[in-house]
């Protein structure tokens, strides 16, 4: 198969679907953990857990722990710099 070919995550409307589904467990006073790199589901998040600072061997240390506002205004991290550019476009 080539790559253009391969799923590349949820779509958008899928995304709509996990969200509201996670919202109603919440809701009923679950609690719910998601490990999940969409950049839609960490803004939605009410808390935040950024692993690193890098992958595999480089990573590993909780690096960050809060909010998606707190994360977006005061962490230089790679997850930060990207999840502020897309709640900055969106």
């Amino acid at each position: 198969m080539s790559s253009t070919n391969r799923r590349r995550g949820l779509h958008l409307a899928d995304v709509d679907q996990l969200l509201a589904l996670l919202d109603r467990l919440v809701d009923d006073g679950n609690t719910v953990v998601v490990i999940e790199h969409h950049q839609a589901v960490m803004a939605h998040a009410d808390q935040l857990i950024d692993l690193g600072p890098g992958a595999g061997h480089d990573g590993g240390r909780i690096v960050f722990f809060s909010t998606p506002a707190d994360l977006i205004s005061t962490s230089d991290t790679l997850r930060a710099q990207h999840l502020r550019k897309y709640v900055a476009t969106t």
